[in-house]
């Protein structure tokens, strides 16, 4: 159904949004190299290759059970809090979708508040604290906002990835307060969190490969 996605855009989603990340991983890394000590892309590139794998290896046709899947193995990646934190993000995902085999606006926008929330037990970080919070939260609000005001999937997660992008964006402008990005201080002032150009990079992958359909 095209107002709906089941389990091969899912799956075109994820690859998409890996795509888009393995990409852009030198960026990745050269953000980080200003605040952190450089090897953001390198962890992204791994964690998503590590996805890529686990999908690859999935016999089930579940949406859950592929997302779990991707989940785990992204959570085993080692490089500091990313691969704790992505994997939560797709086990979280895993656990709001349930049952359910497709997935219109509004339930897609339940199952990626579902990784938010999950993500947001894992860490104190809010939105202003130059995290990928500041850029996952305001795209999955505006997903949801889009979702309430009758749109399907593919104006959704449109919004989503412009408002993950404006979130990312504005990192540049705030003070780190987490990661070793807090010691820097006012110096961490002036470059976009790593973490949330690749929240915005995945969210962008996302909506490419709906509108692509």
């Amino acid at each position: 159904m095209a107002d709906s996605v089941g389990f091969d855009d899912l799956a075109t989603m994820l690859r998409a949004a890996a795509a888009k990340v393995v990409s852009e991983h030198a960026t990745l890394s050269r953000l980080d190299s200003a605040t952190g000590d450089g090897d953001h892309g390198t962890t992204m590139r791994r964690a998503m290759m590590v996805g890529l794998r686990a999908m690859d290896t999935c016999t089930s046709r579940d949406l859950a059970a592929l997302l779990n899947d991707v989940g785990w193995a992204i959570l085993g990646v080692d490089g500091g809090a990313t691969g704790p934190l992505l994997g939560t993000f797709f086990i979280g995902m895993s656990e709001a979708a349930g049952g359910r085999q497709m997935l219109d606006a509004p339930a897609l926008a339940e199952v990626f508040e579902g990784a938010v929330a999950a993500v947001r037990r894992q860490t104190k970080a809010q939105v202003g604290d130059k995290t990928m919070i500041d850029a996952l939260v305001p795209a999955v609000e505006a997903l949801r906002a889009a979702a309430k005001a009758g749109e399907g999937p593919r104006a959704a997660l449109a919004k989503a990835a412009e408002a993950a992008a404006r979130g990312a964006a504005s990192t540049k402008d705030l003070r780190a307060k987490f990661g070793r990005a807090r010691n820097l201080g006012d110096r961490s002032i002036g470059s976009p969190d790593p973490g949330a150009t690749s929240v915005s990079l995945l969210f962008r992958g996302f909506a490419d490969a709906i509108a692509a359909r």
